[in-house]
């Protein structure tokens, strides 16, 4: 299993992301927008995280075509998993500066960094997988996910390399040991903030 703490997750094209997180930190007021947002947001949270282990532990990336698990539903379970955790701290943190920030995040992601990202990454399987990956993405959709999960045909599953179930060393492949970490470390604080507004 890889270490949880990655160089690639200290590259300081992340500072936005930090510098984001710490306003959030700055103008948070955890438990006074009432218990139900807490509750709602650690709901939130729990989903995300689930969403994102089941969807790692399916996830062969370049040597294997994954359409099982989670990407059955959306082909993306691993950014639609992190958008629900970054609701859930939302949730959690409150005031109207976590809030606002969550909301500028969102424009951003949606706007900006997905359309990108979701063009590179198309591009790239198309090349790797060639049409199978053209009919994965016309039936499946990004992020919304569908209600009945998608079945490869016969022809399908002979054309090119799938992945199937699920794996635990898969999971720490994709490095969501440190999704974990992360969460945990963030959840913990934002309890010892909480606990010291209640003080």
């Amino acid at each position: 299993m890889r270490n949880p703490i990655r160089s690639k997750n200290l590259n300081r094209r992340l500072l936005p992301i930090a510098v984001v997180a710490l306003l959030a930190l700055y103008g948070a007021e955890p438990l006074r927008a009432g218990h139900w947002t807490s509750g709602l947001g650690v709901g939130w949270i729990v989903v995300g995280l689930v969403l994102r282990s089941w969807g790692a532990g399916h996830l062969i990336k370049r040597e294997r075509l994954t359409v099982s698990g989670p990407y059955a539903h959306h082909r993306h379970p691993l950014y639609a998993g992190t958008l629900l955790i970054a609701v859930g701290f939302a949730s959690l943190l409150g005031g109207t500066t976590a809030w606002s920030l969550a909301c500028l995040s969102a424009a951003w992601f949606f706007l900006v960094y997905f359309p990108r990202k979701e063009r590179r990454e198309s591009a790239l399987l198309e090349s790797e997988f060639g049409g199978a990956y053209v009919v994965y993405r016309a039936s499946v959709p990004a992020l919304l996910p569908r209600r009945t999960a998608w079945k490869p045909s016969h022809a399908f599953a002979k054309a090119v390399p799938l992945s199937s179930a699920w794996s635990f060393e898969r999971w720490g492949d994709n490095n969501e040991h440190g999704t974990l970490l992360g969460v945990t470390a963030g959840g913990l604080l934002v309890a010892a903030m909480a606990l010291r507004n209640l003080a």
